[in-house]
């Protein structure tokens, strides 16, 4: 089931961020030849006056086919060039390359708009404004620290904690100096408890069982006041994924952190299935989150990319002439082998930890 749930979930995403390309390409009068979902062999299409649509094989992407995006001779001076990518305008270019990654973030916002309408759990300290429409109010665990006592002790995020405050159950771990503390906690509305040694060295000078907590409640909005709060924790979101892609990228070329913190298919899959057991506004939010990731991702300066396709555009406007096709192309190539290559690795390594654990 998880399985097939994250297969419709990035179904999902690939189609609203290729149906970006598709329409305004459309709208700018540029030939489309093909929209897929999927690589590889195709098992079902079917051609609609000239664009042949088609579901394939291989579910870990998708695409359009623009006539142009790729120039070749046919294009740049054949009978149709005039609907060529490559012949419009720089600002249609830029458009229709800009269009997939906006369509994730409108994407992203629209399901944001329908988990406040229906009732997310949210931190109670970031809506203070909204406290009276707070409902089942709960110190919730948010984070597990990997061989930690709490993870020892089976805790997992989500898990709602018997206490009365997070500050009260900070000062009895920080109070137990290593002796066994029995933490009771609700999951699934099942009542359930644990006995856990808290440790010095997780927090500098204090005892720690290795969670984050915080105060949360389920918080429901009317739709009108869902679109705005919406729109700020989107472009919160969009911020918060730039700076931790840039942290990853700089802290990999000095050696401070690793690619280890990277998920790929297999552990994305995982996740949605545990965002789904929690409930559907959680599933309806993390979605929410890979739309924002994968459109973040694209925008990324980096060959195949659309990023990287944005960039030539902007290159080619700068010195006011094409970049020679032959180059382009091999960069894109050899961009979109390179990112095959990471995804295999990255997959690899999700398939190992399953084997591990």
């Amino acid at each position: 089931m998880t399985v097939i749930l994250f297969l419709v979930v990035l179904a999902i995403l690939i189609f609203v961020h290729e149906l970006g390309h598709f329409l305004v390409a459309k709208a700018c009068g540029i030939r489309v030849d093909a929209f897929a979902v999927g690589f590889g062999p195709k098992l079902v299409s079917k051609t609609v006056g000239e664009v042949t649509y088609s579901i394939n094989l291989v579910p870990f992407g998708g695409y359009v086919r623009i006539f142009g995006e790729n120039p070749d001779d046919e294009s740049i001076n054949g009978p149709d060039s005039s609907r060529s990518f490559i012949n419009k305008p720089k600002w249609q270019q830029v458009s229709v390359l800009f269009a997939g990654i906006f369509f994730n973030f409108v994407f992203a916002w629209l399901l944001i708009v329908i988990a406040f309408s229906s009732g997310v759990p949210a931190s109670v300290s970031s809506y203070p404004e909204y406290r009276d429409q707070m409902k089942n109010e709960r110190i919730v665990v948010t984070f597990v620290n990997k061989g930690s006592p709490a993870e020892k002790a089976g805790l997992k995020a989500g898990d709602a904690l018997v206490t009365t405050s997070v500050e009260d159950f900070q000062n009895v771990i920080n109070q137990s100096e290593g002796k066994d503390i029995e933490v009771i906690y609700r999951r699934n509305d099942i009542e359930s408890k644990a006995n856990i040694v808290a440790e010095k060295g997780i927090i500098e000078g204090k005892y720690a069982i290795g969670i984050a907590m915080d105060d949360v409640a389920t918080l429901r909005l009317p739709v009108h006041v869902s679109v705005l709060e919406s729109v700020k924790l989107t472009t919160y979101m969009i911020g918060a994924t730039f700076t931790g892609l840039y942290d990853l990228a700089a802290g990999v070329f000095k050696g401070t952190s690793s690619l280890e913190s990277v998920t790929g298919p297999i552990g994305i899959a995982g996740l949605i299935g545990d965002a789904a057991k929690l409930g559907f506004t959680y599933l309806i939010m993390f979605t929410a989150i890979i739309s924002i990731n994968l459109g973040v991702l694209n925008l990324m300066p980096f060959p195949a990319l659309d990023g990287g396709r944005i960039l030539f555009v902007i290159i080619e406007a700068t010195i006011r002439r094409p970049i020679r096709p032959v180059i382009a192309n091999s960069l894109n190539a050899a961009g979109f082998s390179l990112l095959i290559l990471l995804m295999i690795v990255i997959t690899y390594r999700d398939i190992a930890k399953l084997f591990v654990k």
